[in-house]
């Protein structure tokens, strides 16, 4: 066989090896001219056009009959002819043209969504941490992750707070005009729901217990910052803020205990925002702490602010409403409600005391996560008819600058 082509093709002559396309594109031809010279009205139209050359045999190196290969009209035989549609999207003047082929190139769809997990922290008990697995498109924007969350999380998606948070703590939150390609990668992605706006009147406190030791106040950083030092404003309204506990320093430095989200006043005291703290982790707590004369436990610094150390000052009568937590609240990005993130530092001993060798939250695992591995780790396929689809996809045609 080989050498039969070879005969009639010198591209495939010797023992190397050779095109399969090429090869049937060649016979194709081959067949396509053989097809018109052997049809009545081919042989009809006369001796061959002049400057053509004699159409070898098959079998022997004779011209045949007259007929000259390469001048078969495409009319001769069955042919495909796709049609290209073009509309402009003013005029909505449409332009067909009819090209014939005997080969097309379809374009392999590849796959859209990549698996991403998203721990949801909801103020309902029963799903309080669990990691779900979301499809989330590869063009997409932080605004579709934050939709699936929400219809995942079966809340309202102006309710849904993104955040990284790494094992170090915060490092951004994810505003909706960002691109999703880089979610994730640099630290697992949080959806934080706010807690429910609570009524006047209603004041969260600890409840009376032994003392516990009272520790070394600790060490603040001369970047410390106080309300009083800089501007003077009403202490009226509510602020949202995320939270989240380390202990250590330097490359020791280590996340413990669950994520925090709260909702406090503008006005509320040193004292007062860290009792409320103390209520928000005494599930994890080894005992309770009295809500008097326990000082300062930890330090409170602003995460993603414009200064890279911004302490809230336990000596400040209004913490919250420091110049800093408004920079960072305008900082905080489109999409969900503004918010402001903050990290308790906790002394390595101190921790220890009140919370043993406690390290990361416990974070349930729903079937999605599986499902979503499961499926984007297998090898992508697709169908002969998807192919067709992506190939006959309509596309805009955007016209080249000064055009």
């Amino acid at each position: 066989f080989q050498n039969i082509v070879a005969k009639h093709s010198s591209q495939f002559r010797g023992n190397a090896q050779h095109d399969a396309l090429e090869f049937l594109l060649w016979l194709l031809d081959r067949m396509h001219e053989d097809l018109g010279a052997a049809s009545p009205a081919q042989q009809s139209r006369g001796p061959a056009q002049v400057g053509a050359p004699p159409a070898l045999g098959r079998d022997s190196g004779q011209p045949q009959g007259g007929h000259s290969r390469g001048c078969a009209r495409s009319g001769d035989a069955p042919h495909p002819f796709p049609r290209s549609s073009l509309t402009c999207p003013h005029c909505l003047k449409q332009s067909n043209t009819f090209d014939p082929f005997l080969c097309i190139s379809l374009p392999i769809p590849l796959r859209q969504t990549r698996a991403l997990n998203v721990t949801l922290v909801l103020q309902c008990e029963r799903w309080r941490f669990v990691r779900v697995g979301l499809a989330v498109p590869l063009l997409g924007t932080v605004a579709d992750l934050r939709a699936m969350v929400a219809r995942e999380g079966r809340i309202p998606p102006e309710q849904v707070i993104l955040a990284e948070l790494s094992p170090r703590g915060f490092l951004r939150s994810l505003a909706d005009p960002e691109a999703l390609r880089a979610a994730g990668e640099a630290a697992p992605v949080y959806a934080f729901q706010p807690p429910p706006a609570r009524r006047a009147g209603c004041p969260r406190s600890l409840p009376a217990s032994p003392a516990v030791p009272r520790p070394e106040g600790p060490r603040l950083l001369p970047s410390t910052a106080r309300s009083s030092d800089c501007l003077h404003r009403a202490p009226g309204g509510r602020i949202l803020l995320l939270l989240c506990n380390t202990a250590g320093t330097g490359p020791q430095l280590a996340r413990f205990g669950p994520p925090l989200v709260l909702r406090e006043e503008r006005g509320v005291s040193w004292e007062q925002l860290q009792q409320n703290i103390l209520a928000q982790l005494r599930g994890v707590l080894r005992g309770e702490v009295r809500p008097q004369g326990m000082g300062a436990l930890f330090r409170i610094r602003l995460a993603g602010g414009s200064a890279p150390c911004t302490y809230l000052s336990p000596q400040d009568p209004r913490p919250l409403c420091h110049p800093a937590i408004d920079r960072a609240l305008q900082l905080s990005g489109a999409g969900g409600p503004p918010h402001v993130r903050l990290t308790a530092e906790w002394d390595t001993s101190t921790k220890e005391r009140l919370f043993g060798s406690i390290q990361e939250e416990v974070v349930q695992d729903a079937e999605s996560v599986r499902r979503q591995q499961q499926a984007h780790g297998q090898q992508h396929s697709c169908t002969l008819d998807e192919c067709f689809q992506l190939y006959t996809k309509e596309e805009q045609v955007r016209a080249p600058p000064g055009t």
